[in-house]
């Protein structure tokens, strides 16, 4: 096992390289000019300047090769002089976003929490709800109870996030009034009474992004069940005399929960991707309104860096995803 991860984290660095490659030709590419904000006073000499400034003037291939350095090798340094107090990125060149001219690592160090506090939570009630509703499905097949949750968790899975937050919107702001349709990202948790209001307004943007990853779950592990639950074990365990949900909750889902937390793994990085959309509906100041808004005023630094570290998790959880599965299962091995 230890010589697989290491293999696959190997593997990974030339896959993020070929990804980086990707990324960064094209967005040189794509139509956009950063200079097309200035005015129209300013004279081609200083946009020449500007142009100069922003490093537009250099070959692509040195462009190329001067990101991955700043972004690779600069840009850990600097964490861990913030982490530790160090100096190792003293004075060092960092990617700067075009509108801010500010370092774009901090600027997506100041917009992760609230992604995270959005997505996070998101992804905990997905799982949550995802179990009982996955596990009851599949014991009580073909009843009621089933074919709500298979219908609830094929609706869920086939609307997109943008669709079902502008719905949301309509019925629960716009009709009854219950929760705010705009979230307050300078609202600070210091107590309770905080606390309360910080989940009330992310109840709108936790169930989009929830509901997808419950969909997802909850079909994967229904049919897990449904494998598990004509297994001779099973059969053997109720022989036995054990109690009915012993043998459910100890033997069948016990086994059944093995492919499902691989798929757990991978749904992480969905939920990140369905947070661009969702964040921008509900003015979640976070790193999927910052992409949005950097691709609309052409700011490819900060484009290039955010979807790369995208790929970044993308990349982690499958592997992660591998290796928790060859960890519970014996029967997997990696040769």
């Amino acid at each position: 096992m230890l010589r697989y991860t290491l293999r696959r984290l190997a593997l990974a660095v030339p896959t993020l390289l070929a990804i980086a490659l990707v990324v960064f030709t094209l967005l040189e590419l794509a139509p956009g000019d950063p200079m097309a904000q200035v005015p129209l006073s300013v004279s081609d000499a200083v946009r020449d300047e500007m142009r100069a400034a922003l490093g537009l003037g250099a070959p692509a291939p040195l462009r190329f090769a001067l990101w991955l350095q700043q972004l690779l090798w600069v840009e850990p340094r600097v964490a861990l002089d913030a982490l530790f107090g160090t100096d190792l990125a003293q004075g060092a060149p960092r990617i700067l976003s075009w509108q801010s001219r500010a370092p774009v690592m901090s600027i997506v160090a100041e917009r992760l929490p609230q992604t995270l506090w959005v997505v996070g939570l998101a992804y905990l009630v997905g799982v949550l709800l995802a179990l009982p509703i996955g596990i009851w499905s599949a014991y009580r097949q073909y009843s009621m109870l089933d074919h709500l949750g298979t219908g609830v968790a094929m609706l869920g899975y086939a609307v997109p996030p943008f669709f079902s937050g502008l719905l949301l919107i309509l019925v629960f702001t716009v009709g009854l009034g219950w929760f705010p349709s705009v979230y307050d990202t300078t609202h600070r948790v210091t107590d309770w009474s905080s606390f309360f209001t910080q989940v009330w307004q992310m109840t709108l943007p936790v169930a989009v992004l929830s509901l997808q990853t419950t969909a997802l779950m909850a079909r994967y592990l229904r049919a897990a069940m449904l494998d598990e639950m004509g297994a001779p074990y099973v059969r053997a365990a109720r022989a036995r005399g054990l109690r009915e949900v012993t043998v459910v909750t100890a033997h069948a889902a016990r086994n059944a929960l093995v492919p499902v937390i691989t798929i757990a793994a991978l749904a992480l990085p969905q939920v990140f991707g369905g947070a661009i959309i969702t964040e921008q509906i509900f003015r979640v100041n976070g790193i999927g309104q910052l992409l949005i808004t950097a691709l609309q005023a052409a700011d490819w630094p900060v484009v290039r860096t955010v979807t790369f570290l995208l790929a970044v998790l993308i990349v982690v959880f499958n592997i992660l995803a591998d290796v928790i599965h060859g960890w519970l299962d014996p029967r997997v091995r990696y040769e």
